[in-house]
C-alpha cells in the first residue's frame, strides 16, 4: 500500500515549482516596453509566447492528472 505522500501530488514540491515557473513564463513581463512590435504568425510576440506557455501549462497539468494522481480508492486497490 502506498503512503499518503505518494498518493497526493499536491504535497510534492517539484510539481509546485513547475507550476510557478510556467506561470511566470505566461505573463510577458520580460518583454521590453515600447519600441517596435514583433509579430509571430500574425500575433504580437508577447501574445504568441503567452499562448505557447498557456498550452505548456495545459499539457503539464494534464500530464500530472494522468500520471501523478492515484484516484483509485483504497477499497478498489484491495480488490485487485
Amino acid at each position: 500500500m502506498e503512503n499518503n505522500e505518494v498518493r497526493e501530488p499536491i504535497k510534492k514540491k517539484w510539481i509546485w515549482i513547475g507550476v510557478v515557473l510556467i506561470m511566470l513564463a505566461i505573463v510577458p513581463w520580460y518583454f521590453p516596453k515600447g519600441g517596435e512590435v514583433t509579430f509571430v504568425l500574425g500575433f504580437p510576440a508577447w501574445a504568441f509566447v503567452s499562448l505557447m506557455f498557456s498550452l505548456v501549462l495545459c499539457g503539464y497539468l494534464s500530464w500530472l492528472c494522468a500520471t501523478q494522481w492515484n484516484i483509485v480508492e483504497d477499497l478498489e486497490e484491495e480488490e485487485k
